[in-house]
């Protein structure tokens, strides 16, 4: 399994020590990405642009106060 599919099916993917990134508990389809103990981006995944490769649309970069509007 891809690590955008653990992301997806609510699992926590294996990456670095420090780097987190979970689907968002009340608003469906938006990721947080964690990397800091305030940095805080948002993201949704988009249809395929090409053949297998995933569209992110970044939504929003900042401290934790962004999860208040993602």
């Amino acid at each position: 399994m891809s690590d955008l599919q653990e992301i997806e099916a609510g699992r926590q993917a294996d990456f670095r020590h420090g780097l987190r990134v979970k689907p968002l508990t009340d608003i469906p389809d938006v990721m947080e990405m964690t990397w800091a103990p305030d940095g805080r981006a948002t993201f949704s995944i988009g249809s395929e642009v090409g053949s297998g490769k995933r569209h992110v649309r970044w939504r929003r970069c900042g401290t934790h106060s962004i999860i208040r509007n993602p």
